[in-house]
């Protein structure tokens, strides 16, 4: 559980720098915020975001099982 702490964590602050380089006015997104289309996408970045750190926690927990299953059979 450790490791996916640090690994969040790792995520979150390249993601956090990568948008204070991109504080600067983008030209480009202006049309997606003139018709409201920006909202969607930043709800389907969420969505996608959030699915991907529920499938690394579900792996983490399932090979976290396995590790304690395989050191008790190794113990007896």
């Amino acid at each position: 559980m450790n490791n996916l702490r640090k690994i969040l964590l790792m995520i979150s602050s390249i993601l956090f720098n990568s948008y204070a380089g991109y504080a600067q006015e983008i030209e480009m997104a202006d049309g997606l915020r003139s018709n409201g289309k920006i909202y969607v996408v930043v709800v389907v970045a969420a969505i996608v975001v959030s699915v991907i750190l529920t499938y690394m926690i579900t792996i983490d927990r399932k090979i976290s099982k396995l590790e304690k299953r395989v050191h008790d059979q190794n113990k007896n």
